[in-house]
């Protein structure tokens, strides 16, 4: 049993090679742009909406006033980033259900990438929201002596992000695969739903704590967003 995507290799030229890791993170994202394209190429503004319209304003809306709720005041900014993080992620979990297909969340490299993406989008969002002075001076308060310590924070939670993915969505193949070779008809099944359920879970708590980071970035303080990283931090 394969511990990770990484193991198996499509294609290989010297230092250069297409793993599974890679091959189906290009599956999720060809059926993410696709999909978006079929589902939005005849929306319109119109009164009368089609059912499909309807369904996908409810979505766009639920993460919009998710968003809201985590302090950020302009939803629509974050949510092409917070939005596809999840999306991401969520799919990598449904499409685990078809055989054969290896999630490539299961892979620390994935999910390094996906942190270091919020890495880098903290300090992006931050600066565009407050400028560059005032989001490097929050570095230095409450006095300069935090300095390091806000940098290493910075690093450990997104370590952190890393290392909570991998390891949820991996253990949750191992468990299956074990079960698989101990009775293949029944647990399997159970675990199958089991491990879409906390997937989703990660998705989701992974998508928030991004929109958290940005969010303390922005400087807009919101009551709402300890209890955001009380919760979360109870699902870990």
């Amino acid at each position: 049993m394969r511990l990770s995507p990484d193991e198996l290799i499509y294609w290989q030229h010297g230092w250069f090679k297409i793993n599974a890791t890679i091959g189906f993170t290009w599956v999720i994202m060809l059926i993410l742009v696709l999909g978006s394209y079929l589902l939005t190429r005849n929306l319109g503004a119109g009164k009368k909406v089609s059912k499909k319209q309807s369904f996908l304003e409810i979505i766009v809306i639920g993460m919009k006033n998710q968003i809201a709720e985590l302090g950020l005041d302009n939803p629509t900014l974050f949510i092409g980033f917070l939005g596809t993080l999840f999306l991401f992620i969520a799919s990598s979990v449904v499409l685990e259900l078809i055989p054969g297909f290896e999630p490539p969340t299961a892979s620390l490299s994935t999910t390094t990438a996906l942190a270091l993406s919020v890495f880098l989008a903290v300090p992006v969002f931050g600066i565009m929201e407050t400028g560059i002075k005032e989001y490097i001076s929050s570095y230095l308060k409450p006095t300069v002596i935090m300095l390091p310590f806000n940098i290493i924070s910075e690093i450990t939670r997104t370590i952190a992000l890393a290392v909570r993915l991998f390891g949820n969505i991996m253990s949750g193949g191992m468990i299956v695969g074990i079960l698989i070779s101990i009775s293949p008809f029944i647990f399997p099944i159970v675990m199958r739903i089991l491990g879409l359920l906390t997937g989703m879970v990660q998705a989701y708590i992974f998508s928030i704590l991004a929109g958290v980071y940005i969010a303390a970035a922005t400087h807009t303080d919101s009551p709402k967003q300890a209890e955001v990283e009380q919760a979360t931090a109870s699902n870990e």
